[in-house]
C-alpha cells in the first residue's frame, strides 16, 4: 500500500502519477526577489499580527510585485477540498466545521494589511447545504464593509451552477468574478473530475449577464495542444470572460500530474496577441503567471475598456508599471509588441 505524506492511502491516479519523477524545470522558469518598501513594510505587518495569506504560506514567487502593489490572496473554508483536481495541492477530504467568524477575520487582516485590492478564494464545500455560497459572499460583505474602497475579486467554484447559490454570491458585489477552467474540453473531465466544462462556462456567462467583470485562467502543459488552448480561449470569450491568465501547470508533488510539456516565453507571447484578437479586454501570459497576478491592474484595465470610472482609492493601479513574469518581459521585445502596464 502506498502511504500519502497526509497519511491516507493513494488513491489509484496518485500511485499511476508517482510513477512519474518530477520533471527538472527549464531554465525560464525562475523568478528575481526585488524587494521594495511596500513589500517590506507589509511583511513586518503580517509577521507582527500573525496574518496569513495564500501568498505567503503557498510560497508564491510573485509575491514580491503583488505586495508591492498592496495586493494579497486569501483562502478560505478550510485546508480540505470536497473535490480532487489532478494539478491542485489542496488535499481532498472531509473539510473542517464551517468558521462563521472567518468573513470578519479576512476582512480584519485586509485592513491591518492596508490592501488596496485583494483576491479570496478557497475549497469546494459541496458538504454545505449551500455550497459555501454565504461563506464566499459573506467575506466579500466584510471586506467592503471594514475596508471602503478597497477592491475584492472573488476566485469561486463553480456551485454547480445553481441559480440560488449563483445569486448569494453574486448578491456581494466584488468587483471581479472569477472561475478558472484550467484546461481545454478534451481532457478536462480527467483533470478535474467534479467539474463540467459546460457548466463552468454557464457560471461565467450567468456572472457577465449580471454585470461583472469576469475572469479566468488556462493552465498549460497538461496535455493539451497549442489549437486546443486557442480554441478554449474563443470559447471564455463567447461565454462572457473579460479578462484572462495563462500560465504554466507546475507540478506540486508526485501525486499529482505529470508536466507534459514546458511552453515558452514566445508561445504565451503569441497566446497573449490572440486574446487581445479575440476580444479579451484583459490577457496576462506568462510561465509563472498566476491568476491573481497583477489582478488589480488587470481589473483597472477591462474597467478602461467598458468605459467606467476606477475609485480614487485604485487610480494608482492604472499607472504603467512592469509586470515581470508576463510573458513580453522575459523575451525580446518585437516591433509592435506592447507590455500590459
Amino acid at each position: 500500500m502506498t502511504i500519502a505524506p497526509e497519511g491516507r492511502r493513494m488513491l489509484r491516479i496518485e500511485a499511476r502519477n508517482a510513477e512519474t519523477p518530477i520533471e527538472r524545470k527549464p531554465s525560464w522558469i525562475k523568478t528575481k526577489a526585488v524587494m521594495g518598501p511596500e513589500y517590506s513594510e507589509l511583511k513586518q505587518l503580517v509577521h507582527g499580527n500573525g496574518l496569513h495569506t495564500v501568498c505567503e504560506e503557498a510560497g508564491c514567487p510573485n509575491i514580491f510585485e503583488c505586495w508591492e502593489d498592496r495586493e494579497a490572496t486569501f483562502l478560505i473554508g478550510g485546508s480540505q477540498c470536497t473535490r480532487r483536481c489532478d494539478f491542485c495541492q489542496i488535499d481532498t477530504g472531509k473539510p473542517s466545521a464551517l468558521d462563521r467568524m472567518e468573513p470578519r477575520k479576512v476582512a480584519l487582516s485586509v485592513q491591518k494589511m492596508g490592501l488596496k485590492y485583494s483576491t479570496i478564494t478557497g475549497v469546494a464545500r459541496d458538504d454545505l447545504e449551500d455550497g459555501g455560497a454565504w461563506l464566499y459572499a459573506e467575506t466579500v460583505r466584510q471586506i467592503h464593509d471594514l475596508n471602503p474602497g478597497t477592491g475584492v475579486e472573488l476566485l469561486i467554484p463553480d456551485f454547480d451552477a445553481k441559480p440560488d447559490q449563483l445569486a448569494e454570491v453574486f448578491s456581494s458585489r466584488p468587483e471581479v468574478l472569477a472561475h478558472n477552467v484550467e484546461t481545454v474540453p478534451r481532457i478536462f473531465r480527467r483533470i478535474r473530475p467534479g467539474f463540467r466544462y459546460e457548466r463552468s462556462l454557464s457560471v461565467l456567462t450567468a456572472a457577465a449577464e449580471d454585470g461583472f467583470v469576469t475572469k479566468s485562467n488556462l493552465m498549460l502543459g497538461m496535455g493539451e495542444t497549442f489549437d486546443e488552448v486557442v480554441d478554449a480561449m474563443q470559447m471564455l470569450r463567447d461565454a462572457g470572460c473579460d479578462l484572462l491568465t495563462i500560465n504554466q501547470y507546475l507540478r506540486p508533488s508526485v501525486r499529482h500530474h505529470p508536466v507534459d510539456r514546458w511552453v515558452k516565453p514566445e508561445e504565451f507571447v503569441e497566446l497573449a496577441e490572440i486574446g487581445e484578437e479575440i476580444g479579451f479586454l484583459g490577457v496576462m501570459a506568462g510561465p509563472m503567471v498566476r491568476s491573481s497576478y497583477r489582478a488589480g491592474r488587470l481589473w483597472a484595465k477591462a474597467m478602461t475598456h467598458k468605459g467606467l470610472p476606477i475609485p480614487a482609492e485604485l487610480e494608482h493601479l492604472t499607472e504603467p508599471r512592469p509586470s515581470r513574469q508576463e510573458a513580453a518581459s522575459l523575451v525580446a521585445p518585437r516591433p509592435g509588441a506592447v507590455s500590459l502596464a
